[in-house]
C-alpha cells in the first residue's frame, strides 16, 4: 500500500505542478455551466437534471485529456522500463496511477457543486438525487479513468491513447441511449442499456442507489485495471 500511495502522490504533483491543472479545472467548470444554466433558465423548473444529463459527455472530452499520458508518455520517454525494475508489483503501479487520475477528476467534479448551491437560491431544490448523482458522477469518472489508463499502455503516442478512449466511452454511452437501442429487439436492446454507462449513471440519478448499478461501475474498474495489469505484464515479458 505505501508503495501505492508513493505513486498515487507522484501522479498528483505531476497534475499539480503545472498551470495544465488549473486550466482543466476552469474550463471543465465554465463548459458544465454554461451548457447547463443555457438551459435551466428555459426550463423554468428547479432541477440538475439537464446538469447531470450533460455531465457524461462533457467526460468525454476531459477524462481522455487526463489518462492519455498516463501510460503513453511513460513509454515514449523510456522510463516505463525504470517504473517495472522498482520494488513494486503492476498492481501497485496501477493501482498508484488509477487512485491519482480517480482523485484528480473527481476534484473537478466536486468543484461543480457550486452549481446545485446556486440553484437551490432560485427555489426548492431535491438534494437526494443530487447528491446521488454526484456519487454516480464520481464512479462514472472512475470508470472513464479506468478505460482511459488501459488505453494509454497500449501506446506511446497521447494522441492515439486520447482519440482510442474517447471513441470507446463514446460507444458505451450512446449504445444506452434510446435513439440507438430502440432499433434493436427487446432481448439485445436490454443488453445493450446494462452495458451502457449512462443507464447506470442515470439510474443512480433518479436518487435511489441500486446495488446492481453500483457493481456495474465497479466491474467495469476492476475489469480494465486486471487488463491495465496483464498489459504492463506483457511489456515485461
Amino acid at each position: 500500500m505505501r508503495t501505492t500511495m508513493t505513486i498515487f502522490r507522484k501522479e498528483m504533483l505531476g497534475y499539480f505542478n503545472s498551470a495544465i491543472a488549473y486550466i482543466f479545472f476552469t474550463l471543465f467548470l465554465v463548459i458544465l455551466s454554461f451548457l447547463f444554466f443555457r438551459i435551466y433558465f428555459l426550463q423554468g423548473i428547479v432541477t440538475m437534471t439537464t446538469f447531470f444529463d450533460v455531465m457524461p459527455w462533457v467526460f468525454l472530452i476531459f477524462v481522455p485529456a487526463v489518462t492519455m499520458k498516463s501510460w503513453a508518455e511513460e513509454r515514449k520517454s523510456g522510463t516505463l522500463e525504470v517504473l517495472l525494475t522498482m520494488p513494486a508489483t503492476d498492481i501497485q503501479l496501477v493501482g498508484g496511477k488509477f487512485l491519482a487520475g480517480s482523485a484528480f477528476v473527481t476534484v473537478a467534479i466536486l468543484l461543480t457543486f457550486l452549481v446545485p448551491v446556486l440553484v437551490s437560491f432560485t427555489g426548492p431544490l431535491d438534494w437526494g438525487p443530487v447528491f446521488a448523482s454526484y456519487l454516480g458522477a464520481i464512479l462514472l469518472a472512475a470508470s472513464y479513468v479506468a478505460i482511459g489508463n488501459f488505453v494509454s499502455s497500449l501506446t506511446s503516442n497521447q494522441i492515439t491513447a486520447f482519440l482510442f478512449t474517447a471513441v470507446i466511452l463514446f460507444v458505451l454511452l450512446i449504445i444506452g441511449t434510446e435513439p440507438v437501442y430502440s432499433v434493436f429487439p427487446n432481448i439485445i436492446a436490454e443488453v445493450m442499456r446494462n452495458l451502457s454507462l449512462t443507464y447506470h449513471f442515470q439510474s443512480i440519478g433518479r436518487g435511489v442507489i441500486d446495488s446492481r448499478d453500483l457493481l456495474f461501475y465497479l466491474t467495469i474498474i476492476a475489469l480494465f485495471f486486471y487488463y491495465n495489469v496483464k498489459s504492463l505484464e506483457s511489456r515485461a515479458w
